[in-house]
């Protein structure tokens, strides 16, 4: 019993080091507390599946804002049980510990459903001094660091003090060579909904009202801007179909990009709409959120849920579009897209700079925004980018390519922000060394655990 509340432990620290408190430090402090639970315990297995279960449970727990508890029990469990194998270490060495941490990790970023990398550790060191290490070696190096600093305060624990797991530290020496070609001046509109939860745009045109008139307001005083970004969800009234919207959005003489939601050839899609008189450009999201935008399994999620039944299945895109403003080129990532290594590699490498829409209105005022905004300023810093991420009801943020905020809006609340933002070319090393950064990793975990295979059993 004590191994297992040593593990509850365990997961409630490094739950802390997600939002809402983000504190970076007690990453590496949780997970070195598990690898001391694992060696002590008599049932690593169980006690691996509890600590996942406590972990997840509670940095997740804004899922069940307004859903309710089953959802989100079902969705920890799932989570949970890709914990079980770090149990394997009972029998080896505690030193395989972050080879088989990094390892789920990465499986979790796709399945079940395609994957759900929400929890990854590297979102949690948005704030670490090492952070930068993203832009070396990607996510998954960051995750990697952190699971080498674990097992370094855990060989303190051995009094086998190793502090090889600290070399990838030197990383940060490498130099992040990024080319400035120029500025765009955004105008981020944050309109706010009328109300918080799943029926938040139940007058899905009071929403689109409330960003056109945020958004009016903010150009009558200064309308020096290259476009105006509103957030996902913010023309749910399909504006190819309802004249009113349309005509509204016409009103306007800078280019805007906006989130809506439109029917094509009788399929439902999540966009992103350049939206211009002649000829409006589409984005069509590609990675949808399953239970959110899609139901798997829709059968047995209606018996579990009757929500279920309130989703209408949206359909995917197939590819990524960029957005040109003069020497601007604008990636679109849609909310869940940020987890999706792949989508995001694809706007790197066609665009110098990211914006990034969200919908925080379904999970109210919850630790979801801020864990999202913790994602971003990883994923600014692994390709490079600066990145202007806007929410119908916040956060909405600039970041630069530091993983810095520049300026961030309050949660619930209409408001606006003007944002001079540099475009930039050019690769960080993890682009450039694509998906030999993450093997990189991998090698690094093999040879921290064989090196050390027969210690800390």
């Amino acid at each position: 019993m004590v191994n297992i509340a040593t593990a509850i432990i365990a997961g409630v620290l490094l739950s802390g080091a997600f939002a809402p408190f983000a504190l970076w430090w007690l990453a590496p402090m949780g997970i070195a507390l598990h690898m001391y639970s694992i060696s002590q315990s008599n049932r690593p297995y169980l006690n691996s599946f509890i600590f996942g279960a406590v972990f997840n449970a509670i940095a997740l727990h804004w899922t069940s804002t307004f859903v309710g508890a089953a959802p989100w029990l079902i969705l920890v469990l799932l989570q949970a049980i890709l914990y079980i194998p770090l149990g394997l270490v009972k029998q080896s060495s505690i030193a395989w510990y972050p080879l088989i941490f990094l390892g789920m990790e990465q499986i979790r970023t796709i399945f079940p459903f395609g994957g759900f990398g929400w929890l990854r550790i590297a979102y949690s060191a948005a704030d670490a001094p090492y952070r930068q290490i993203a832009a070396i070696g990607g996510a998954a190096a960051l995750s990697g660091f952190t699971l080498s600093i674990s097992l370094v305060l855990f060989s303190l624990y051995a009094r086998k003090l190793y502090i090889l797991p600290l070399l990838p530290v030197l990383l940060l020496l490498i130099p992040v060579n990024l080319q400035s070609v120029g500025s765009v001046r955004v105008l981020m509109v944050q309109g706010d909904v009328p109300k918080l939860g799943l029926d938040f745009n139940s007058n899905a045109k009071e929403v689109f009202k409330k960003h056109v008139t945020e958004s009016k307001k903010a150009l009558e005083k200064d309308n020096n801007v290259d476009f105006i970004l509103w957030p996902e969800n913010s023309a749910d009234v399909d504006p190819f179909r309802n004249k009113d919207v349309e005509k509204s959005l016409n009103t306007f003489a800078q280019p805007l990009i906006i989130g809506a939601v439109i029917r094509s050839q009788g399929l439902l899609q999540n966009v992103s709409i350049l939206w211009s008189k002649k000829e409006p450009e589409i984005y069509v999201k590609q990675h949808l959120t399953p239970f959110g935008e899609y139901i798997p399994l829709r059968t047995l999620a209606r018996r579990i849920s009757p929500l279920s039944d309130i989703v209408t299945d949206i359909t995917p895109g197939t590819s990524s579009k960029f957005f040109s403003f003069a020497s601007g080129k604008v990636a679109p990532i849609i909310c869940f897209e940020l987890v999706d290594d792949a989508i995001l590699d694809r706007a790197a490498a066609g665009s110098n700079l990211f914006v990034i829409q969200t919908n925080s209105a379904t999970f109210g005022r919850s630790a979801e925004s801020a864990q999202q905004l913790g994602i971003s300023r990883i994923r600014a810093i692994e390709h490079g980018r600066n990145a202007l991420s806007v929410s119908t009801t916040g956060i909405s943020a600039q970041i630069d390519y530091k993983g810095e905020i520049i300026h961030q809006m309050p949660i619930h609340r209409p408001a606006h922000f003007y944002a001079q933002s540099e475009l930039l070319e050019g690769q960080t090393p993890r682009d450039r060394a694509g998906n030999w950064a993450l093997v990189g990793a991998f090698i690094w975990l093999i040879a921290l655990g064989a090196r050390r295979k027969r210690l800390y059993r």
